[in-house]
């Protein structure tokens, strides 16, 4: 073979090897779920300089050219929520070749993210169950049509990963079981409300702290956090670092186009309520600008009761306290109760069973903010001021309709009382007729405060006529 022949055939080697493939990550895949009637992200890699096209069955077109390091974003219009089957197909234009994404669906999507509360899936944790989690598997494809879920599996890196080892998947028994439960209540609910399809893009670290969702640059702001020294600490556990989660889980999903945030955490951070609600809003604004939508809705879950310090300490509800703090104080935050959906058998067991209430009471509240549905119910009694008595102490509350339930005081709980000592009594109560509550214990001559369920593990069984529970509260700051 003689040199000139040699040197062409190299130089076309070269130029075929060159040439690289369309790719996406993975959670663009069969099954998924894109943002309806909106303009959709698409991202991936192609030869730099290259131009990609996609093409939706429902008609739209979108074109990018990848840089110089081969990287290409654009955005799609996708078609109004459907049930419908579509197609999307994303190729180089030089060569033809390309990716084609079948039975993708035109829905809502959630990205729902947070501790082991939000982990915790259907099947349950070793010796703990999911209330119904069995009949939720069993029935999960009828019961599921038009849910779709990514679960990215928990991965901790302290740099910047690209892609998740996860595909979507559709609701059927074999797949359900691993689905986060609160999501999956969640998606259920709302579909039902909206009759539109769900995705949910599952990312969640059981004993993350808030932290771990976070990255370098905010991490920095904090003196108690040390991301230098946990690196080079090797007996460190993963879900105990911080910075870790946001790196190998959340980053890979940055920008894939959702109407917005669930989380469910803060069992990591009990004993930082002086600096868990603006640590929470700094997590928030980070993200929003990864997502490029400052608006991006954010709901939360009120940390359930658990022992913690001891069943009677208030380390959780100095947290609980934390939480509402920072649902009214941070732009499209709000936070739902959980103080009546625990068990007595559950002070031991950080994860309680009773799941498919706090999925209903998210869709309820996203339904009515996000959505503008109306007629839902979402709010919940709230404590506005007291007066007090001497040996009784009346209290006054916002969002009080039609009346309490139970309406025998003889079985209402979790009221306490206290005089000047600082001293909590039991208390008992009695309705009056404009749905004030008078209490009063035979234990408090002259009542200076009252609290309800303001321990670590308390259930509080005060609702309205539609079964939204009455907030935790203290009329103190002692």
């Amino acid at each position: 073979m003689n040199f000139k022949k040699s040197l062409l055939l190299l130089f076309s080697a070269a130029a075929v090897t060159s040439h690289a493939a369309v790719t996406m990550p993975k959670i663009f895949s069969d099954n998924m779920v894109l943002q309806a009637d909106t303009a959709a992200m698409l991202r991936g890699k192609a030869t730099p300089g290259a131009r990609v096209d996609a093409k939706g069955s429902w008609g739209a077109t979108a074109s990018a050219t990848a840089d110089r390091n081969g990287v290409w974003k654009m955005n799609i219009r996708t078609p109004k929520a459907s049930f419908e089957p579509l197609s999307l197909t994303v190729t180089d234009v030089k060569d033809g070749k390309g990716m084609t994404f079948n039975n993708v669906l035109a829905g809502e999507v959630w990205v729902a993210s947070g501790q082991s509360n939000m982990e915790m899936p259907l099947r349950g944790f070793w010796n703990q169950p999911i209330e119904g989690g069995g009949d939720e598997i069993t029935f999960s494809r009828r019961n599921g049509e038009g849910i779709r879920f990514i679960t990215v599996p928990k991965t901790a890196s302290y740099e910047p990963l690209d892609d998740v080892n996860a595909v979507w998947v559709e609701s059927t028994p074999e797949n359900a079981g691993e689905f986060s439960a609160v999501a999956w209540f969640f998606a259920r609910s709302l579909r039902d409300i909206l009759n539109v399809p769900v995705g949910i893009l599952s990312c969640a670290y059981g004993g993350a702290k808030v932290e771990g969702y976070e990255p370098k640059e905010l991490i920095a702001n904090y003196p108690d956090r040390d991301i230098k020294a946990e690196q080079a600490n090797k007996d460190m556990k993963d879900f105990e670092r911080v910075g870790v989660m946001y790196y190998g889980m959340l980053f890979p999903l940055r920008g894939y186009t959702a109407r917005g945030f669930l989380w469910n955490q803060g069992e990591s951070n009990v004993g930082g309520h002086d600096y868990y609600p603006s640590r929470q809003a700094d997590m928030l604004d980070h993200w929003r600008e990864l997502w490029g939508n400052k608006a991006m809705p954010f709901y939360f879950v009120e940390l359930p009761g658990w022992v913690y310090g001891g069943n009677d300490a208030t380390e959780c509800a100095l947290f609980r306290e934390a939480q509402h703090k920072a649902a009214a104080t941070t732009p499209g935050a709000y936070m739902v109760s959980t103080v009546d959906l625990v068990y007595p058998d559950e002070p031991d067991d950080i994860h309680a069973r009773n799941k498919r209430p706090i999925g209903q009471r998210l869709a309820q509240a996203a339904a009515t903010y996000t959505y503008g549905q109306k007629g839902i119910p979402h709010e919940y009694p709230k404590y506005r001021e007291m007066e007090a008595k001497g040996n009784t102490a009346v209290l006054r509350f916002d969002n009080m309709y039609s009346g309490w339930t139970p309406n025998d005081s003889e079985n209402i709980r979790g009221f306490e009382v206290a005089g000047a000592d600082k001293v909590f009594h039991p208390a008992t109560v009695r309705i009056c007729p404009d749905l004030s509550l008078e209490v009063s214990s035979p234990e408090v001559s002259d009542i200076k405060a009252v609290r309800y369920c303001f321990k670590n593990f308390a259930i509080g069984n005060m609702h309205d006529t539609y079964g939204m529970p009455l907030l935790p509260f203290r009329t103190d700051a002692w």
